[in-house]
């Protein structure tokens, strides 16, 4: 079994990102021993963080370790995808972001989203058939690309985690270090 103290573990964000939803997965698998890095589109050159939301603002700016386009997927054990409105919408239109998820659904490695994140998902044909749950706006998204939505605190199907909002944060990471500590969840294959 894979240990948490020796796992790499990637998110991605851009600005927008529901503040909670990045601060408190980076901070608890940090806390738990696992390197853990933030990437985005954003060059590093011209920005170095990016901003958050905050529930009803925009909220504090967290650091971006590496630029998105010198991400390698093989060298990372799971990916984090927060939420927000804003950020996966602008995400899902970056196709090096898309090649990243896609790199890391295929390996059958850990992928973690939640709120609206898993449009991150179904643009990348991976919701078909899986189980999963997200924020309830984008419910019937999640139904009309054909997964089975469940209004629980943290669905997982194949190692893909899902959780609605930031109540369901604990529940969230939680569910992140156990399923990465269950190891490899064997090949996945994405829609068309």
């Amino acid at each position: 079994m894979p240990d948490i103290k020796q796992s790499k573990i990637l998110i991605v964000a851009t600005d927008g990102f529901e503040e909670s939803e990045l601060t408190v997965p980076l901070n608890t698998l940090k806390k738990a021993g696992a390197t853990v890095v933030v990437a985005s589109p954003k060059s590093r050159e011209s920005q170095e963080s990016i901003r958050g939301w905050d529930k009803t603002d925009w909220g504090k700016n967290v650091a971006v370790d590496q630029d998105l386009e010198d991400i390698d997927p093989s060298s990372y054990d799971a990916l984090v995808l927060p939420g927000g409105q804003i950020n996966p919408d602008k995400l899902r239109l970056e196709p090096k972001a898309l090649e990243v998820i896609r790199a890391f659904l295929t390996s059958g490695k850990v992928v973690a989203a939640i709120c609206h994140a898993p449009w991150l998902l179904i643009e990348a044909g991976a919701v078909k058939g899986l189980n999963l749950t997200s924020f309830s706006s984008i419910r019937t998204d999640v139904i009309n690309a054909g997964g089975q939505w469940h209004d629980e605190a943290v669905v997982t199907d194949q190692g893909i985690v899902t959780s609605r909002n930031p109540g369901d944060l604990d529940a969230f990471c939680a569910k992140i270090i156990e399923e990465i500590q269950e190891g490899n969840h064997g090949t996945r294959r994405l829609a068309a």
